[in-house]
């Protein structure tokens, strides 16, 4: 591989990124504990910092470098803009809740920093090695933050439990890579997509690669049956932790998804289908069903998420641009309804008090009306109740889906969206119809109050207009494929 100083100029947002990282990691050692600020002010300045690289650095037309290793271009860019976002929200909401949990240290931000990393070389991926390279650094750094309440024993075995099966995932993947470097000769993207056609279809080797590749992915995704871990690693990490998980990641592993099955793998689309329609029913039946049996609110919304994994998959069984875009514009408002329903959890939670069981909101309506109000259009968007923007999100997969042929799989697809509507409708009836047990006043920072506002009511105004991001993720995708 040739060095080319222009090479450099595509990875301008990684290199920046890596930078402050490890800058606020030698920094943090020299610091006292009451100037932990000084890394978090940091933290979020890398993120503004690594957003106007990219704007900068945009360009119309997809940019190779590093011998193909990695690209550059408008679906990449935009989805590394909502990474920084994405992680700029749970830096702030989770600023109160780390500092009373002795959390507050600069290994905290450092390793959000290289989850991010990880994150956008998955985004930026053109090669097998690249995609593998930035999953692990991903998947390692969110093992280190599930473990690092070092005292709590449900951390503990929630990290043990997530290591454990995610190296088993790792492995998978990395087999299933092999064979099909084995049968095709290549690990670039682009050309593997390009030997497939002339290969055969029943190609023993390039089927099965493909199989142990598919099951690597849903273990990331966190659909059924390779679900396992969601709702032990979501109640069991620091909900701070768990905010993380369950928002920027899930833009990752869509990405990689569509890297991977997409654009390396998408002539063996007749093979993946049937796996796809498979694992996205199972989803959102078990996620659904299970998600009524649950007290505890982290374990509820991991249940959640598992079912809204399977109406992710939805969109990419369509094959289509139709198809692609309806799914990216679904996990950017999937991710927005998790920061909001987990920020909820940590506005109020408080030394000693996590707030994470059910029983915690009822009667939030009297100690406060607007951030019931709030916590009303999180769990009416994500039940699919228009006018919020979890309806348009949940139609447009579906319409993908229809277009595709697959009647039967929307109708149980509404069917189960009707079920799940009754766990988050149930919140609501707490929130306005019980007696409050905790009558303990919300204390937050004005930063955390403003934004969770914001995250509310952009449920509310993306839908009511829902286009213009639509259009986005439609223009992303056409370049992309």
């Amino acid at each position: 591989m040739n060095f080319i100083l222009t090479d450099l100029l595509p990875v301008l947002p990684e290199v920046f990124v890596l930078t402050m990282a490890c800058t606020i990691l030698l920094l943090d050692l020299f610091l006292a504990d009451d100037l932990r600020y000084v890394s978090y002010g940091l933290s979020l300045l890398t993120l503004v910092g690594a957003a106007v690289i990219t704007v900068a650095t945009f360009n119309t037309m997809p940019v190779l470098a590093f011998s193909n290793l990695f690209v550059d271009d408008t679906f990449s860019d935009l989805l590394k803009l909502m990474l920084y976002l994405a992680v700029a929200v749970v830096l702030i909401y989770s600023r109160s809740y780390i500092k009373t949990r002795d959390l507050y240290r600069g290994e905290f931000f450092v390793l959000v920093l290289f989850a991010l990393l990880g994150m956008m070389v998955m985004v930026s991926a053109s090669h097998f090695l690249t995609l593998y390279l930035g999953l692990e650094l991903l998947s390692l750094s969110l093992y280190a933050l599930v473990a690092l309440q070092r005292d709590s024993r449900n951390a503990t075995e929630a990290a043990m439990k997530y290591f454990v099966l995610g190296a088993l995932a790792s492995g998978m993947l990395l087999y299933g890579m092999s064979m099909i470097y084995g049968a095709t000769g290549n690990l670039e993207l682009a050309k593997v997509a390009a030997t497939i056609p002339s290969l055969d279809h029943l190609d023993t080797v390039l089927v099965f690669g493909l199989v142990f590749v598919v099951a690597g992915l849903a273990f990331k995704l966190g659909v059924v049956p390779f679900h396992m871990w969601i709702p032990d690693v979501y109640h069991g990490a620091p909900t701070a932790v768990t905010l993380f998980i369950g928002s920027a990641p899930k833009i990752a592993a869509f990405a990689f998804v569509m890297r991977l099955l997409v654009d390396g793998l998408g002539g063996l689309v007749a093979d993946w289908q049937p796996m796809l329609v498979l694992m996205a029913m199972l989803s959102m039946a078990i996620g659904n069903i299970a998600a009524i049996a649950q007290t505890n609110l982290k374990r509820m919304l991991a249940y959640s998420t598992i079912s809204h994994m399977g109406f992710l998959l939805l969109g990419f069984l369509a094959g289509s641009e139709n198809g692609y875009s309806s799914a990216m514009f679904y996990v950017l408002i999937y991710v927005l309804m998790s920061l909001g329903g987990f920020g909820m959890i940590l506005l109020l939670s408080r030394a000693g008090f996590e707030a994470d069981q059910l029983e915690d909101f009822k009667g939030l309506n009297r100690r406060s009306p607007w951030y019931a109000f709030m916590m009303l259009l999180l769990m009416v968007s994500m039940a699919g109740i228009p006018p919020t923007v979890g309806f348009f999100a949940k139609l447009s997969v579906l319409q993908a889906a229809l277009q595709a042929g697959y009647l039967w799989l929307v109708v149980f697809a509404v069917l189960m969206s009707v079920i799940g509507a009754f766990y988050y409708l149930r919140i609501v009836k707490l929130m306005y119809f019980d007696e409050p047990t905790d009558t303990a006043p919300i204390a937050s920072h004005a930063d955390m109050r403003v934004l969770l506002s914001v995250n509310g009511l952009a449920v509310l105004a993306l839908g009511i207009l829902p286009q213009p991001l639509m259009a986005l993720c439609s223009h992303a995708i056409k370049q992309m494929l």
